[in-house]
């Protein structure tokens, strides 16, 4: 290996990081928040990138359909929930449940979109909604459950939302159009718009959400719900809706990752599972508590996936989630058992 190799293998795995960094990310914010390990975040990835290129090639994405038929369940056990006396908040609900369906609706069969700025708003739009829509489903009516259970949940809901995938975009890949098809030489080392483009993306992305958590007040109020939620429901914080905005920032994290890197590679119905299986890998790294942490983790696991793939190409996934072992033992030592605390 030359040097010329190393860095294109180095290049690679920083824009392989930059992704899996924002998947770390979607995945820590939404376990300190409502205690759920989300296996399917992979999946908004694929949503995004498949409906992207359906939308590209003229057709009505199925998760239009999806996302209507998730807003409309979760309307019904609103409407169940409040019959039998149960407090709910309706301007959540009709948000989630109308607004943003009726939008998806009004931007995917009345503007139908040509550009391609247009056609990845339209995507944010129509795969954002199905974050709080599943949580609201899937995971609000066990929120006391322990985390075991939510997992098994969380496994249970990524074998159903992939064979979905299959059914909605078929066993053909697709990619779509790259945001920037610009090339530049850095020191002889050849660099695409695109690749320059998911870094600017994601440093914007992870500089918005240190922001939003450090200066606004909903931000503030998902801290505070995840650092106690018994503590944060006692001084107002309504831990549900905090349920509901962490899966709409995971969704939405994960569709713009899924826009990303379709024009990189190409994108099957099973692909976000990888992806989010090595963003759970930094988020190990993270302890599933440290942003910083779980970006560096990131890093760490594009880097080792891109000089794996140069020396032992057939062991490259493996070595990734290898990984995993010795971050486990190394916590485990310094760390000492606590039972988890009931509510």
């Amino acid at each position: 290996m030359d040097s010329q190799i190393a860095l294109l293998l180095g290049q690679d795995g920083i824009v392989n990081g930059a992704v899996y960094g924002l998947m770390a990310v979607a995945l820590v914010l939404v376990f300190s928040v409502t205690r759920v390990i989300f296996i399917p975040q992979g999946e908004f990835v694929t949503f995004g990138a498949l409906s992207m290129a359906m939308l590209q090639a003229g057709r009505v994405p199925a998760t239009l359909w999806l996302l209507l038929a998730l807003a409309g369940a979760a309307l019904a056990v609103e409407g169940w929930r409040w019959k039998r006396g149960a407090t709910v908040d309706w301007p959540s609900a009709l948000f989630w449940c109308a607004a943003m369906p009726l939008l998806a609706c009004a931007l995917v069969l009345g503007w139908r979109p040509a550009s391609l700025a247009g056609q990845a708003l339209a995507t944010l739009v129509l795969v954002t909604p199905l974050g709080p829509l599943l949580y609201r489903l899937a995971f609000r009516p066990l929120a006391n459950a322990t985390v075991l259970m939510l997992l098994i949940v969380s496994v249970a809901l990524h074998g159903v939302l992939v064979g979905l995938g299959l059914l909605f975009f078929g066993a053909e890949g697709s990619r779509t159009p790259a945001f920037s098809d610009a090339r530049f030489d850095l020191g002889g080392l050849p660099v695409s718009g695109q690749s320059l483009v998911v870094l600017g993306v994601t440093l914007a992305l992870v500089a918005l959400l240190f922001v939003f958590f450090e200066r606004s007040m909903v931000g503030k109020a998902l801290r505070a719900t995840a650092i106690n939620r018994v503590g944060a429901r006692l001084m107002g914080i309504p831990t549900e809706l905090s349920g509901d905005l962490s899966f709409a920032l995971a969704a939405l994290i994960g569709a713009v990752s899924g826009l990303l890197i379709a024009p990189l590679t190409t994108v099957y119905y099973d692909t976000g599972f990888l992806i989010g299986l090595k963003g759970f890998v930094a988020a190990i790294v993270g302890g599933l508590a440290s942003y910083p942490l779980a970006l560096a983790g990131a890093l760490l696991v594009g880097q080792l996936e891109s000089f794996s793939s140069f020396w032992a190409s057939a062991f490259k996934e493996v070595l990734v989630f290898t990984l995993i072992i010795p971050v486990l033992w190394w916590r485990s030592l310094r760390s000492r058992h606590v039972e988890e605390d009931e509510e």
